[in-house]
């Protein structure tokens, strides 16, 4: 695998149980903008800069889950969308919710 092929908010894990670590960086997927704000959260924005939402990372007796929670501006507070067993479904649901 070359490094055009890495995804860079790839977690890796070291040991099984065990949270990844991941370099905070930036990801656009389907016209969103994902900022990477530390191992556990990411921060999902349209490309004007409004905040969506967030994906949580947590951990699961199964494994490794993610948390889709939006953002609702007029009420200031996180509804949570769902948990999904993939960062990007839990990044798709923010276009399709």
């Amino acid at each position: 695998m070359n490094a055009a092929t890495v995804n860079p908010l790839a977690f890796t894990s070291p040991m099984p149980g065990s949270y990844a670590s991941a370099t905070p960086v930036e990801e656009l997927r389907g016209g969103l903008k994902l900022v990477q704000l530390h191992d556990d959260l990411a921060r999902v924005t349209l490309a004007s800069g409004e905040v969506l939402g967030y994906v949580e990372r947590f951990m699961d007796p199964r494994g490794e889950r993610f948390r889709a929670k939006r953002f609702l501006a007029r009420q200031r507070r996180f509804v949570e969308i769902g948990e999904f067993w993939s960062r990007s479904d839990a990044t798709d649901c923010f276009r399709f919710a």
